[in-house]
């Protein structure tokens, strides 16, 4: 069969089997390199947008991914391949999700507890702002999310809370995301995801214990989203 005439997904397995690729991910997860390619087909297979991006280029965000060691499958919500448009053309991006940013502090070993979620209306009953106290001991009334919150306990007994109301979390995607309304833009498709991931990273850059691999990790995510920053804002200018 002709190269033009394959698959998308035929055509990233090709691309997979090179000696060289596979001794990248061996490098990167040793015997958990075949999983970790597994999974790659399988989300490459079930985006169709996502099978626009050129294989290559996917399998090196993957391998961005694997080198942290986290898992690429959707519904872990570790790390995503996520495909964005530049002038037109489809291009992938790996991007850490807040479980992500959990996982790689954890592995510091300086955590107790490390924690973000939604709030829902009614649960908040107080957040001091001066100490970090936060109580949301209240009565959930609804599926109205009100607000996220990260929280933090390191092993010497040090924590700190964070409390975003949801107005204040799109205050801040509107004035430091050109792509907010975008249609490709994850604020669109998961808000609850990328507003946790926000209010968690800025409560462990602020105040938590990073590793070298949580400062490169976190370091790439910013460049990542700084650059899907210049590519909406250019071609919004064309």
């Amino acid at each position: 069969m002709a190269v033009n005439q394959l698959t998308p997904v035929q055509r990233l397995k090709n691309a997979l089997n090179a000696e060289s690729v596979q001794e990248q991910f061996r490098n990167a997860l040793a015997d958990s390199a075949p999983l970790f390619i597994a999974s790659l087909i399988d989300v490459y297979g079930s985006d169709r947008t996502l099978q626009e991006c050129e294989p290559g280029a996917v399998i090196m965000e993957a391998l961005k991914a694997a080198t942290l060691r986290l898992p690429i499958n959707k519904n872990l919500g570790f790390a995503y391949i996520v495909p964005y448009r530049n002038k037109g053309k489809a291009e992938p991006q790996m991007q850490i999700g807040y479980k992500g940013l959990i996982q790689l502090a954890m592995r510091t070993g300086e955590y107790r507890y490390l924690n973000a979620d939604v709030v829902y209306e009614g649960e908040l009953k107080s957040y001091d702002k001066l100490t970090g106290h936060l109580d949301l001991s209240g009565e959930r009334k609804g599926d109205k999310v009100v607000g996220y919150f990260a929280y933090l306990q390191l092993l010497n007994g040090f924590s700190k809370a964070v409390y975003w109301t949801k107005d204040q979390v799109i205050e801040h995607a509107k004035r430091f995301s050109k792509s907010y309304s975008s249609q490709f833009s994850p604020w669109q498709t998961d808000f609850d995801a990328m507003a946790l991931k926000t209010v968690l990273r800025n409560l462990i850059t602020k105040w938590g214990i990073m590793s070298v691999e949580m400062v490169q990790a976190v370091d790439r995510d910013i460049e990542a989203d700084a650059q899907r920053e210049i590519n909406e804002f250019a071609n919004s200018e064309e």
